[in-house]
């Protein structure tokens, strides 16, 4: 039965000691399954309360089993299970955003957690500052009660301040490079118009830790909720899927130290994240992104799929050959066999991560993900050909049909935008597109326009995968 073999009805529940804002199978898949390792090692009450902030689905589908779900390992001899019970509660914040700001102006909540998606800070990815003028940052600045995480966020800190109590720490879990340092200049961006001396108590007084996080997590659909009940012998409507391998590297700046006993969950606390940041999010999220586009484009349905071609299994060793000279190793680490590794989890069948899912948000992804490393390789003198693929990828992508002509159901937050700047060239359209400033930096964008341009005319010309092998040749 459900309610025995799933919930925890009759159980003692930790006390809340975390809001996490952006309730997602990724982390439901990951930081859940941290903070419930750590509560076993070493004590504490580190309960979460989810908020979704757009939509019901995720508190419906958890509130009958009492928020609990089942953690699916994907290996290739078959799943693994376990039930995980860390969540307390699920709130709707479009339904009750006052519930969500009680939640976390609670003086037992001591970390706000965010996985919102790049998109969700609202802020411009090319230059890393607030986005005044989005639509849900003026609503923010006219309403006591907000719609955006930022929002959120400085509400919260806000009546936290006004009660007397301290701030919370703010644990931004999202593919951002330097993710604690920009997560904290918009928050403070964002306070100093509401109020300037809040801003400047949140910069005195609050933490902004950065992190870098690291599990595949494929969307979960109606066969693995069929499969998990076919196996396990009772129904959950949310369970999460995800590969074995896990990291989580945090940098150890936590307001009066209090977190849960991360170390003891195998996270690793370290002072400086950007060696692990810059080499995950160039690394695996570069290349993910590449294969998604060129991938999705070739008719492969999944990252799985899409590796399992001898031509992108080729393709993305020279992404890395061009990626590995613009990093800097964290100590004791190859960038050599990390490579090795990233290619072996790609490689994993039981793991079926669509194309289609990693291509959405790239106007908001690439800069974070491709453009750093196109710059530090462009002032370096190294050419990057199969990286300049991968943008005239995205670019192939957003133009809404695939290369049969079919139409791309494009998610992105700047689809209009991008598809109205599409023309009947592949020259003309990697110039209109160099010229989104919310993407490409001017001055970057000028450099790009030659080596992008011979990848597009490629592209267009041969096919995303004739494009590949070529540029591997």
């Amino acid at each position: 039965m459900l309610a025995e073999r799933l919930t925890r009805r009759g159980t003692k529940r930790p006390s809340t000691g975390i809001v996490h804002l952006g309730l997602g199978a990724f982390f439901r898949a990951f930081g859940c399954v941290y903070v419930a390792d750590a509560m076993q090692a070493s004590g504490g009450d580190w309960g979460i309360v989810g908020v979704s902030l757009l939509n019901p689905d995720t508190r419906d589908a958890l509130r009958p089993q009492d928020w609990a779900y089942t953690s699916v390992t994907l290996v290739p001899d078959g799943p693994q299970f376990r039930t995980i019970n860390v969540l307390n509660n699920v709130l709707v914040a479009p339904e009750n955003p006052e519930a969500v700001l009680v939640a976390m102006a609670n003086p037992t909540v001591k970390i706000v957690s965010l996985t919102v998606t790049e998109k969700g800070y609202c802020h411009n990815p090319a230059i890393g500052a607030l986005n005044f003028d989005h639509p849900d940052i003026i609503h923010d600045l006219s309403h006591n009660l907000p719609r955006s995480a930022p929002g959120y966020l400085v509400r919260a800190l806000q009546r936290r301040r006004l009660a007397g109590v301290a701030p919370f720490t703010v644990l931004t879990c999202d593919n951002l490079p330097n993710n604690g340092p920009l997560v904290r200049n918009v928050v403070l961006d964002l306070a100093r118009r509401v109020d300037p001396q809040l801003a400047d108590w949140i910069a005195a007084e609050g933490r902004f830790p950065t992190t870098m996080v690291d599990r595949i997590t494929p969307a979960t659909t109606d066969v693995d909720i069929a499969t998990v009940e076919l196996l396990t012998g009772y129904h959950d409507a949310a369970p999460v899927m995800h590969e074995p391998f896990s990291q989580w590297a945090v940098q150890d700046d936590f307001v009066n130290g209090e977190r849960p006993d991360l170390a003891a969950a195998g996270a690793q606390l370290v002072d400086n994240v950007t060696a692990f940041e810059d080499m995950k999010l160039r690394m695996l999220n570069g290349t993910h992104s590449a294969l998604a586009y060129l991938g999705y484009l070739s008719g492969h349905e999944t990252i799985y799929d899409t590796i399992a071609d001898p031509v992108f299994a080729a393709y993305v060793r020279q992404c890395w050959s061009e990626i590995i000279p613009a990093l800097d190793a964290p100590d004791g680490v190859s960038l050599t066999a990390y490579a090795d590794a990233l290619f072996d989890r790609y490689a994993n069948p039981a793991i079926r991560h669509r194309t289609w899912q990693i291509a959405m948000d790239g106007s908001q992804k690439l800069p974070q993900r491709l453009l750093g490393t196109l710059r530090e390789n462009l002032a370096a003198g190294r050419d990057s050909p199969a990286l300049c693929l991968a943008v005239a990828g995205w670019m192939r992508y957003v133009a809404g049909t695939d290369e049969a002509g079919a139409p791309i159901d494009v998610r992105d937050p700047l689809a209009d935008l991008l598809r109205d700047r599409v023309t009947d060239t592949p020259a003309r359209t990697v110039a209109a597109l160099l010229a989104v400033p919310q993407v490409f930096p001017a001055d970057l964008a000028t450099h790009l326009a030659g080596p992008v341009t011979h990848a597009a005319a490629l592209l267009w010309s041969k096919g995303a995968r004739a494009a590949a092998q070529q540029v591997t040749s």
